[in-house]
């Protein structure tokens, strides 16, 4: 029965469209990508093609949707086929955030779904092979295992190679071990993009004293996909690089104590035969006998919480091991670790936020507290009592004084100024009469701009440049000239709002939000003013079109 619809039709997202049509299965191909749906059309004769996800929830014969989209999506696509009563199968990582994945997990067993994670190597003739002799005992008591995927490329950029490559290896280690590993400690280099890892090694540690070791690169002459399982009466090895009939060894190497010392005993190698198959079938299959059975796959979303929930602690151990360049300088901050020039002065204890970058020539002085992912420009001073917020992106040549408070991604331009006395005399001292200035989320200041303290620039307002700011600005407001003035309304996006249509909607032209005039405030229609935007709109792979397109908004 064709009862199936894949989302996402790319890099892998193809195959998962082969095996399905072979199946006889597929009834729907999703993607916003016209090019990959025509390529598609002359092997899937008779299934449906479109661009509008909402095509797909509301299809009562699709029963199982399949999300191969980038790893930012997984979590809002899978949400929504599960409230629409549909069983999901989405491929690795199940969502990039645990909080993310449990929603999806109570989502799906509040609504009796299924959802199923595509961890492919749990489906591998030799995988379930090797795994079969760990439980028979075969090998012994497991001591030590561990596992290199290595490749030169694909190089991502949306995410590292953890997170690209580990979640296979970090499945399997889990499923052999059978338990939760108590220490994990990762560390890596970055060396095509300095925010993206490019290798790693991932320690684990469980409590039945099973080490285990993961090393992960697309930076490597070759490839290698290997997973070692050291046991007290054999070693084996699965190497999916190998043919068929040599995928999974066997060496019965033992260890003999003479005088007190242990002596190595080597036995011969012995290859496992293995029925030949394709994992990704079997998968694909695995997911229709959920469908039909409703038993719950053994990569459930529960698996699939395991191994995020390593990748998160890998992650987090990662950022605080960050390793930094001959030319670079380091310093741990009351938020984590944090990248200054040599040139740089970071008077201490102040606060800032791991991954904030602090270039030639800047000053950050006792008691600052600066948030996670800034970036301060060359002589940039920050005081000890400003606040910013995460994401700050400061140009050259500013000081943020005393007073002044910086919520999350706000833009400040070249030279802009902001004070913090109104009647500044250099003979009087007022340093107990600083005023507060208020510059809300995501904001921008233009280049040589004067905000007079004691103002509040609203959220996603735009001061433009050389412009003096001394009343406050209403949120997504354009102010221009001396003193400023609101000239017309601005997007999350940075463009001038034309005139409102026939509705009193204004349309953003880069990204498609939509916002409305509500009393004397402007209101956007699509995302609430806190919220992020979406990751393939921050990362500026997708047009807003395309993205509600996907989200069967369109």
């Amino acid at each position: 029965m064709k009862n199936i619809a894949v989302i996402g039709s790319g890099y892998w997202g193809k195959n998962l469209v082969r095996n399905y049509f072979q199946l006889g299965a597929l009834k729907t191909v999703c993607d916003t990508e016209a090019s990959s749906l025509e390529l598609l059309r002359p092997s899937c004769p008779g299934v449906k093609l479109t661009a509008r996800f909402e095509d797909v929830l509301e299809d009562a014969d699709v029963r199982g949707v399949v999300v191969a989209l980038p790893a930012a999506l997984h979590h809002a696509f899978a949400l929504r086929a599960l409230k629409a009563g549909k069983d999901v199968y989405v491929e690795k990582p199940l969502a990039l955030e645990l909080a993310h994945a449990d929603e999806l997990i109570a989502a799906a067993e509040g609504a009796g779904r299924i959802v199923m994670v595509g961890h492919l190597l749990q489906y591998h003739p030799a995988f379930l092979k090797l795994k079969e002799m760990v439980r028979g005992g075969e090998l012994g008591r497991i001591r030590y295992i561990y596992s290199n995927r290595l490749s030169l490329g694909k190089i991502r950029r949306e995410e590292n190679a953890l997170w690209s490559f580990a979640p296979h290896d970090i499945s399997m280690i889990l499923s052999l071990a059978g338990e939760t590993p108590d220490q994990v400690a990762a560390f890596g280099g970055s060396y095509l993009h300095a925010s993206v890892a490019d290798v790693t090694t991932t320690h684990l540690s469980f409590p039945s004293g099973i080490k285990a070791h993961i090393f992960v690169s697309w930076l490597h002459p070759f490839k290698e996909h290997k997973l070692v399982v050291v046991g007290e009466k054999m070693m084996a090895v699965f190497e999916d690089t190998q043919p068929w009939e040599r995928k999974l060894a066997v060496y019965p190497h033992a260890i003999k104590w003479q005088d007190g010392a242990a002596v190595p005993e080597k036995g011969d190698v012995q290859y496992v035969a293995v029925q030949e198959s394709e994992p990704l079938a079997a998968e694909c299959r695995a997911f229709l006998e959920c469908l039909e059975t409703r038993r719950a796959p053994f990569t459930d979303g529960r698996e699939g919480r395991r191994v995020l929930e390593v990748l998160d602690r890998a992650q987090k151990s990662l950022t605080n091991q960050m390793v930094p360049s001959p030319l670079a300088g380091e310093g741990k901050g009351e938020g984590g670790l944090y990248f200054a020039h040599p040139s740089a002065v970071v008077d201490g204890p102040a606060d800032i936020g791991e991954g904030t970058k602090i270039w030639h020539f800047s000053h950050v002085l006792k008691g600052a507290k600066i948030g996670r992912r800034c970036i301060l420009g060359q002589n940039v001073q920050v005081a000890g009592g400003a606040v910013l917020g995460d994401n700050v992106k400061v140009q050259n040549n500013v000081s943020i004084y005393d007073g002044a408070v910086i919520e999350d991604d706000v833009f400040l331009g070249p030279s802009c100024v902001m004070t913090n006395v109104t009647n500044p005399r250099s003979q009087v001292n007022r340093h107990s009469l600083y005023e507060k200035t208020l510059i809300r989320r995501g904001a921008t200041i233009g280049a040589n701009a004067t905000i007079v303290c004691g103002v509040t620039v609203g959220r996603y307002a735009f001061v433009a440049a050389g412009a003096v700011v001394t009343k406050d600005v209403p949120d997504y407001t354009l102010v221009a000239g001396v003193p400023a003035k609101p000239l017309g309304w601005m997007s999350r996006h940075g463009h001038r709002l034309a005139k409102p249509d026939k509705k009193g909607i204004m349309t953003c032209p880069e990204s498609g939000l939509r916002y409305k005039k509500e009393g004397s405030r402007l209101r956007c229609l699509d995302l609430d003013e806190n919220a992020p935007l979406p990751e393939p709109l921050r990362a500026g792979t997708k047009t807003y079109d395309e993205f509600k397109t996907m989200q069967g908004r369109g």
